[in-house]
């Protein structure tokens, strides 16, 4: 996945265990390792394809993403990520003067997925990574028994409280449940002279115009924070008050300016 992760109050067999989870999931979802059941799929020109149960259970949540913030996070973005040149390990990118490859909006209400069958429209091209970070974060949680934490490229799953870093500086101490971060300061490259990044708006198959440099969400699990906090990057200005009506606290980091919704704001008044 390109990221390290850091687990405490793990015992030894536990840490094991979530170190062949991580594992696992990067067997399966990479868009980099051409031997992935994902990448397997993108490749296959079948209209309807059997997928392992796995998959299915983190397309199936992708897909519950999606209608919940009415397509933002959208599992279908594959060829748009690709246009803009995220097409290798980010490792990998540099500087590339070719321009974009043509927009790919979102498509997600083509998908079908009845048990472990999905149909899909020819050449579609799926990238669950709106999900499966965060996913294996939360799963990873549950494989241990006591207080504990996992965290991985940003995104934390906690039982029993931990002290948590934000963006930019600050910390707060996070109960339970989870906390995420999406923006475009840690993945960005040039490509035809212009900034790109991997967060994708699926309304127009680009990079997504944001006022917001990063924003931070804290929910009852990882993957409900994760996607919480990429739908509000991706509505900018609407961010906060899209958080508020679904009761969800955010922190939105524009440069050295920090914003944050009534939600945060009663939450840690709470807590103090």
């Amino acid at each position: 996945m390109g990221i390290e992760v850091a687990v405490c109050g793990a015992t030894v067999g536990e840490l094991a265990a979530i170190r062949g989870l991580f594992d696992e999931w990067d067997r399966v979802f990479s868009r980099f390792r051409p031997e992935s059941e994902l990448s397997r799929l993108n490749r296959d020109a079948s209209e309807v394809v059997v997928v392992s149960r796995l998959f299915a259970s983190a397309l199936r949540t992708a897909l519950s993403a999606a209608a919940a913030t009415d397509g933002l996070v959208d599992p279908t973005l594959g060829a748009a990520v690709e246009a803009a040149g995220y097409d290798r390990d980010f490792s990998l990118l540099g500087d590339d003067e070719r321009p974009p490859g043509p927009p790919s909006p979102g498509k997600w209400r083509s998908l079908r997925l009845s048990e472990r069958l999905l149909s899909r429209p020819p050449g579609t091209v799926l990238d669950l990574n709106g999900v499966v970070k965060s996913l294996a974060v939360d799963a990873a949680l549950q494989l241990t028994a006591g207080d504990a934490f996992v965290s991985a490229g940003g995104d934390v799953a906690v039982r029993g409280g931990s002290v948590v870093g934000l963006p930019g500086d600050g910390t707060l101490r996070l109960l339970a449940g989870g906390i995420a971060t999406s923006g475009k300061t840690k993945r960005s490259w040039r490509r035809g002279g212009a900034v790109q990044h991997h967060l994708i708006d699926p309304r127009t198959g680009r990079p997504a115009e944001s006022r917001w440099d990063e924003v931070t969400v804290a929910a009852g699990s990882c993957v409900g924070a994760d996607v919480a906090a990429k739908a509000g990057f991706l509505l900018s200005d609407d961010g906060p008050s899209w958080l508020d009506d679904r009761g969800l606290a955010g922190r939105f980091r524009a440069g050295e300016t920090v914003v944050t919704n009534h939600a945060w704001r009663t939450e840690l008044s709470a807590a103090a």
